[in-house]
């Protein structure tokens, strides 16, 4: 594998929307300044785990150029700019790219159960969009699309698709895929990365994962198993994910995307946790269990505001 330009810890930013939910640029620049002072190595921003699916088109051009401009380079970030029309993808990338963005992330296109794309069009879409920008591509490689993507065919978008270099897998047996994925494309795959909230961190970090995209509560917690992995600390390593397993687990069983903003408004970063309508809020049991396992785990989240 070649020197990959992006590695380490990308969590997912959130969104913050205010009680009637509206976007809160205040409390979203805050959660910026708080991830990167737990240690973030870059950012990923209006992801699934940023409730895209509920933003604007207006909305989201106005989050780029406030995130992308809050950061200020301090950190890469990488803006998730998928679409299922090609046209309307590559429009995003490309200014995403002019805005700051040192990646982009992309999934297959899809739409809704059952509109899908085949193998060819998926190369066609992704082709499309790497000639539109300079800037690489990582493919989103989810069971929310529906879409099955071998690993075969990824390794042959490698090595064929100038920008396509790094690929956050999250089906089952990521792992297992990860090792296909690294041996079929060698050099061409510049970035295997983890992601479903480090649920299965050490296993991808053996199969040869040089990143991980997880949800921005804790990424302090997350710095302190990669570093010791890539220190070739790995019984270390395995310590510090054990110790952080819980809290792992119980944002990816219990809470999903509303773990990271209910951490950061119990730790004072932002006013409000609210998601947008229609989702619904955490139960107060269920954010009452999330907040009492964090305490056992000590992420600076619940103690950076104070």
């Amino acid at each position: 594998m070649s020197h990959p330009r992006y590695r380490g810890v990308f969590p997912v930013v959130p969104t913050i929307f205010d009680e009637r939910g509206a976007l809160d640029l205040g409390g979203q620049r805050r959660c910026l300044d708080f991830m990167i002072d737990a240690g973030s190595e870059g950012l990923c921003i209006l992801a699934n785990f940023s409730e895209q699916f509920v933003l604007s088109d207006e909305e989201r051009e106005v989050l780029t150029r406030v995130m992308l401009d809050h950061v200020g380079g301090r950190v890469p970030v990488i803006a998730t700019t998928t679409h299922f029309s090609t046209r309307i993808c590559a429009e995003r990338s490309r200014r995403a790219q002019e805005a700051g963005a040192a990646m982009v992330m992309i999934m297959p296109p899809y739409h809704g159960a059952t509109i899908r794309v085949a193998e060819p069009g998926i190369q066609a879409f992704f082709q499309g969009v790497s000639d539109s920008i300079g800037i690489p591509i990582m493919i989103q490689d989810a069971p929310v699309s529906g879409t099955a993507l071998p690993a075969a065919f990824l390794a042959r978008m490698a090595r064929e698709i100038e920008q396509v270099a790094y690929f956050k897998v999250e089906v089952p047996f990521a792992a297992n895929k990860l090792r296909d994925l690294i041996a079929l494309g060698g050099e061409a795959v510049e970035g295997p990365w983890d992601g479903e909230e480090a649920i299965t961190l050490m296993a991808d970090l053996d199969a040869g994962a040089t990143g991980s995209m997880t949800g921005g509560g804790y990424p302090d917690g997350i710095r302190r198993i990669m570093d010791a992995y890539r220190g070739g600390r790995r019984e270390e390593a395995a310590a510090a994910y054990q110790h952080l397993l819980p809290l792992i687990n119980y944002e990816n069983r219990q809470c999903g995307l509303l773990a990271a903003k209910a951490l950061m408004k119990e730790g004072g970063v932002i006013a409000c946790d609210a998601p947008r309508a229609p989702l619904p809020p955490l139960h107060p049991a269920t954010r009452a269990g999330l907040i009492e396992v964090a305490r056992k785990a000590d992420p600076l989240v619940l103690r950076w505001a104070r």
